[in-house]
């Protein structure tokens, strides 16, 4: 070809060598410029486009470097042929589709917690004390397991709260369970793991590599009876209040499952416990581990409820007969939580707020989980509930001629959020009426009645 035809604008503040790499890239793309023909000589387009010739070769460059034409050395630049290319661009105005989350007006999802409350104040406190030079030393890389600080007022918490006796060094912080969960799997070859059906869908579905072997839950908790008819060595399980059924896993189970566990090397128990701060029936559930003779419970838990579920600190409790293995296994690995929330939870709870925090929430919690119950009693006594005895979350069970899936879809439709139990099987269950996950937490208190209200009307179901 004898000349490069382009309009150059001198004006923008886009480069002249940009301009004319574009220009040149979009014309070999939509093939004006043929596969193998030479381009112009620098010192051609130069006079020709009255531009530099140090810009024709920047852009020239450019083109080189992704591919577009080729340089044969003393002979010139020739075009390439783009089927051969990893990929062509879109067209320059097209726009990518962004999927944003969807927001409802009315949302009774089991993840949200009570904003209103929380202690701001006390909480920025704590993070202007530490974004300071005398904290400058949080700029580096810290303990791989977590800052030691923070780990010993886990360790302390869980001794008074929970019965836990445990050390520092036996706890590892993460940002979440889906994030912990892999870390503990790895250290286990090739292990089978028994779940609990229905449970936290999030580790089956998008986590594990492992094969995962579904086990029934009852008004009891986990079956143990069909566990030991597995071929499983690990099993995850939610013991103090299963997710999502609410069901608490009995002494008699407990007994038998530990028993499990401690009749092989192999075998141990994942105990998530991941909102034990809040039972409104009776005395607390002790932790599982607070009864494990054995060394056989990896212990795990969370602030996504008890504090926020942005702050993104998880954490698990391996067993002292794990440590070695943990530490050859991850001797390169960083924590994932940043230092700065690190301190400012440790002092957080060293100054005894989280306690007088969660205190305070139980209350709260407490208030608007009987005004839910009262509601379903004299309005809806249709509506069959249960998993109520702890948590920020009930199961409901509807009396309705439409599937979970069409109820959810009329809920959606009316701007309504609300989960089916469907979300968290492994296999598929029988039940006898459409059930669905109804949570409370981040719904205020003098809201709760007119958006269950909205719920059942849109669902015709009258109220009482």
């Amino acid at each position: 070809m004898d000349m490069l035809l382009f309009s150059l604008d001198r004006d923008t503040s886009t480069p002249l060598y940009e301009q004319l790499y574009e220009g040149i890239k979009d014309a070999i793309i939509q093939q004006k410029i043929a596969v193998g023909e030479k381009l112009p000589s620098k010192r051609k387009l130069s006079d020709f486009l009255n531009i530099s010739q140090t810009t024709i070769e920047l852009a020239y460059a450019q083109l080189l470097a992704e591919g577009y034409i080729a340089s044969k050395p003393r002979v010139g630049y020739f075009v390439e042929d783009i089927d051969e290319l990893p990929f062509i661009e879109k067209p320059i105005n097209s726009t990518p589709t962004v999927q944003k989350k969807r927001t409802y007006k009315i949302d009774f999802s089991p993840g949200k917690i009570d904003e209103d409350s929380f202690p701001f104040t006390v909480w920025r406190k704590y993070a202007k004390e530490l974004i300071d030079l005398h904290s400058k030393e949080l700029l580096q890389i810290g303990d791989r397991q977590g800052e030691y600080e923070l780990r010993t007022q886990i360790a302390s918490y869980l001794y008074q709260s929970r019965g836990i006796n445990c050390t520092a060094e036996q706890i590892v912080i993460g940002s979440g369970t889906e994030q912990l969960m892999p870390f503990i799997l790895r250290l286990f070859d090739d292990t089978n793991i028994a779940l609990e059906n229905p449970g936290y869908s999030a580790i089956p579905r998008n986590h594990l590599e492992h094969v995962a072997i579904p086990v029934d839950v009852d008004a009891d908790g986990l079956l143990v009876d069909q566990l030991e008819k597995t071929e499983a060595n690990l099993v995850y399980i939610t013991p103090s209040h299963q997710f999502p059924t609410g069901a608490v896993l009995s002494a008699a189970r407990r007994a038998q499952l530990l028993k499990w566990a401690a009749q092989k090397e192999s075998r141990y128990i994942i105990e998530d416990d991941y909102d034990s701060e809040f039972r409104y029936i009776g005395k607390p559930i002790p932790a599982l581990h607070s009864l494990d003779q054995n060394d056989k419970v990896i212990y795990m838990s969370t602030f996504t409820k008890s504090l926020m579920p942005s702050l993104r600190v998880a954490y698990f409790v391996l067993p002292p007969t794990l440590l070695s293995r943990y530490n050859e296994v991850f001797g390169y690995y960083s924590a994932t939580v940043p230092r700065f929330d690190q301190h400012i939870l440790a002092h957080f709870m060293k100054d005894g707020h989280f306690s007088k925090h969660l205190n305070r929430m139980r209350k709260i919690y407490r208030k608007k989980h009987d005004k839910l119950l009262s509601i379903f009693t004299r309005h809806y006594p249709a509506i069959k509930v249960s998993g109520d005895v702890a948590g920020m979350h009930v199961l409901i069970q509807v009396p309705h001629e439409k599937q979970e899936h069409e109820l959810q879809q009329i809920a959606i439709e009316n701007d309504i959020s609300i989960l089916p139990i469907s979300n968290y099987l492994l296999t598929p269950i029988q039940l006898k009426r459409p059930t669905f996950l109804l949570g409370f937490g981040g719904i205020p208190i003098d809201k709760i009645e007119p958006h269950l209200d909205a719920l059942m009307a849109v669902w015709s179901i009258d109220k009482h």
